[in-house]
């Protein structure tokens, strides 16, 4: 089944206070974020800011507490299934069965994106010339690369060429050559499909250098947004995202995150 068609308005990603609380200790306040369709917006803000949570929400896998949202013209709260139908979701953690061969992943997730029998040979074999993992198609996951699993998750989450790409911490764990890989793909994907992408990532070289607008998270709190050249200008001509970042989550960024958080952070980055 393919994503919805476009909404009418420009917007494809519009929040309303959106917020979110777990016993009584609020992780997202009232964040009101606008994503142009066609862009990619990257997320950024230190260990603990909420960044997940909110885009946990923003994929119908946590209800919020408060504020709402419009997803490719759907409402977040009552149209959550269309929602879902109009979105990829690239979670930090491994998602791809290392049971399982390429083709069989791209199999299974043609089947629960509910693709039609007819054309789902065709999907998988574009979405494996698409991420060059042809040739290990036939192979076990298991045996992939960090940066053929990152490939083959994007394919499994664009199959059904959504509307919108979630993509969070995409590129942890991977050296330099696989990130770079990882991100042509991504550009390929808005340039096939016009797909708009949300990431978040803690490289602010990556967010230079691929994101049209960044928005910063602290405390939950979204607290400035614009392109990358407008934060940098904020702070000085000679500045760089990594002085933009210090100045504004930097007192934050050498506490935060628990115990949990840096476990899972470790966690994610050798598995990835």
């Amino acid at each position: 089944m393919d994503a919805s068609p476009p909404p009418k308005s420009d917007l494809l990603i519009e929040t309303n206070r959106l917020s979110k609380s777990f016993a009584g200790r609020v992780v997202v306040d009232q964040v009101d974020m606008q994503v142009r369709a066609g862009e990619i917006y990257g997320l950024i803000g230190p260990n603990g800011a909420g960044k997940s949570t909110l885009i946990k929400m923003l994929t119908t896998l946590l209800p919020p507490t408060g504020g709402d949202a419009l997803i490719a013209g759907l409402n977040l709260r009552r149209q959550s299934g269309e929602v879902r139908a109009s979105i990829g979701y690239v979670p930090q953690l491994v998602s791809a069965d290392g049971a399982l061969t390429g083709y069989e992943n791209l199999l299974l997730s043609a089947r629960l994106y509910l693709i039609p029998r007819a054309e789902r040979a065709a999907r998988i074999k574009e979405a494996l010339e698409m991420t060059e993992l042809t040739e290990a198609a036939d192979r076990l996951a298991q045996n992939y690369s960090g940066g053929m699993l990152r490939r083959l998750e994007i394919a499994q989450s664009t199959l059904h060429r959504p509307r919108l790409l979630v993509m969070d911490e995409p590129t942890v764990g991977l050296d330099p050559v696989a990130r770079d890989i990882v991100w042509d793909h991504v550009r390929d994907l808005r340039g096939r499909f016009g797909t708009t992408i949300l990431v978040t990532t803690h490289v602010m070289q990556e967010v230079d250098a691929l994101c049209d607008k960044v928005g910063i998270l602290h405390r939950g709190k979204l607290v400035e947004t614009g392109t990358p050249a407008e934060l940098k200008a904020s702070i000085g001509p000679e500045a760089t995202l990594d002085d933009v970042f210090a100045a504004i989550a930097g007192k934050d960024a050498e506490t935060s995150g628990d115990y949990r958080d840096i476990r899972q952070a470790r966690r994610s980055a050798v598995n990835g």
